[in-house]
């Protein structure tokens, strides 16, 4: 179910979801880690589910997924709720090297610098922009919401 939802999210909303400058909401479901890593596995396979619509191709199959992947273990790791948004964002550096070889963009410690920001910028708004608050003040204060999602 996991899957299926991250994966509706992505591919329907994928104008914003593709590129070097993405918003891709349904990376808030990396969040449902933090309370409950039985996500996980769901997360990861709808990020690759996800990325078969990538216009970058296969590399982005795999590459969009280890991102996925190493994004939710380290949000297994930490109990803090601005900590795990960070992972997702700071991950988003394997991406936009991905997008630098996929885009042809010389390498240079400029283009590096600029495809990141692009990347990291839009995780940043997506996970502390709309994660956060919704996890923080909506998700974590229910505590019939957080009973449900723990006991999965």
């Amino acid at each position: 179910m996991t899957a299926a939802v991250y994966y509706v999210l992505t591919v329907t909303l994928a104008f914003m979801a593709y590129g070097d400058i993405q918003f891709r909401l349904s990376e808030i479901m990396n969040l449902l880690v933090f309370i409950n890593p039985v996500f996980a596995p769901g997360v990861v396979l709808g990020c690759f589910l996800a990325n078969l619509h990538s216009p970058f191709g296969p590399i982005d199959w795999i590459v969009g997924t280890l991102h996925s992947a190493l994004s939710v273990f380290l949000i297994t790791k930490t109990r803090s709720l601005p900590l795990a948004c960070f992972f997702p964002v700071i991950g988003g550096l394997i991406v936009a090297a991905m997008l630098m070889y996929v885009l042809d963009i010389p390498l240079s410690v400029v283009g590096f610098i600029t495809v990141s920001a692009t990347v990291l910028l839009g995780q940043a708004v997506v996970m502390y922009g709309a994660g956060y608050p919704i996890f923080k003040f909506f998700i974590m204060k229910n505590e019939k919401l957080m009973a449900f999602i723990k006991g999965l």
